[in-house]
């Protein structure tokens, strides 16, 4: 017997697990990752999760197919930002359904727990993802199945309900006990986890599809910098810092040009090719602002387009202050 899991990452699916492999079923991991789970890399975290309860780990990138299919267009609609919670499960499910027959598995299991979440772990949502599943007699919950209908793998018997949990709310308690019984180590704080739940994250994501089409290229240039939108529309981002700078330079949207200050030490800054002059010129001026320079002395920025090498110079003094700034950020 095989069970793929919805693996996040966190406790609660990292459990849900361990309570499946420990009625001597074989548990694989797979991660979707659509795109907005976070601003970090957790990939080496995730492995060293699943390899202290001894399962595979399968990594599953779904971002365009997310995009198509459920971020702008949710049947069961949004959560207090831009979260499609109840449908984005629902994808998760399909799309893991999808790989049960390649994987010989029988089921599939995930983490959510019972009143744990507002809008996608009431009773009534959890039965709304079986259904946008496609699968839903071959779900388990594990850590609230005894408070869920027996699903079919329970009225089977390929899975021992008495042996599952019956965890509801948002107290992490006993969660954390069972953690502990098992020698769980390194495992994540309890907290959101997906970027669409943020409300800053949210704005910033609006503020990009009023003006654009977003394209999965565009998705990790949301996560780092201040985003300013300029008076006829132009899309500028500048680095805050050496973290900030590093992940826009590994950006691969077509839509910006890379931007530096050729003459002082600065951000790294990421501005929309199809600007205009006026908006060309306030962004130099803003880069050149949080940069080390100085009033009263003029400085080179160095526009560069590394899909076909071109590069633009546009010469620009800092601003009095960062008032003007404040106004156009996001």
């Amino acid at each position: 017997m095989k069970a793929l899991a919805l693996f996040s990452g966190g406790l609660d699916s990292v459990l849900a697990m361990k309570l499946i492999k420990d009625q001597g079923i074989e548990v694989v991991a797979v991660n979707i990752n659509i795109g907005f789970g976070s601003t970090m890399d957790r990939m080496e975290h995730m492995q060293n999760m699943c390899d202290q309860i001894g399962v595979l780990f399968v990594p599953l990138d779904l971002r365009e197919l997310y995009l198509q299919e459920v971020l702008f267009d949710p049947k069961h609609g949004y959560g207090k930002n831009f979260n499609p919670c109840i449908d984005c499960h629902g994808f998760m499910f399909r799309y893991t359904g999808e790989l049960l027959k390649k994987f010989d598995a029988a089921f599939m299991i995930s983490g959510e727990v019972l009143g744990q979440r507002p809008m996608s772990q009431r009773k009534d949502a959890l039965e709304s993802v079986k259904k946008l599943s496609n699968y839903d007699d071959l779900i388990i919950r594990p850590l609230s199945a005894k408070l869920l209908p027996p699903s079919k793998p329970e009225q089977l018997g390929w899975v021992d309900r008495e042996k599952l949990l019956d965890i509801s709310g948002r107290n992490r308690q006993r969660q954390l006990e069972l953690a502990k019984q098992i020698g769980l180590e390194n495992f994540e704080s309890p907290g959101g986890g997906c970027l669409l739940t943020e409300i800053q994250f949210s704005a910033k994501l609006k503020d990009f599809v009023e003006h654009d089409t977003l394209e999965v290229e565009d998705i990790d240039t949301l996560k780092a910098g201040r985003h300013l939108r300029l008076p006829n529309g132009a899309k500028l981002i500048i680095g805050r810092n050496l973290e900030d700078n590093e992940k826009l330079s590994k950006t691969n949207s077509n839509k910006y040009y890379k931007a530096r200050i050729l003459d002082a030490s600065g951000p790294l800054a990421l501005m929309q090719k199809d600007a205009s002059s006026d908006d060309f010129a306030l962004a130099t001026d803003l880069i050149i602002t949080y940069g080390k320079t100085s009033l009263d002395t003029q400085y080179k920025v160095k526009y560069t387009d590394e899909q076909t090498n071109k590069e633009i110079l546009i010469s620009g003094k800092k601003l009095p202050d960062k008032t003007k700034a404040a106004s156009l950020l996001i």
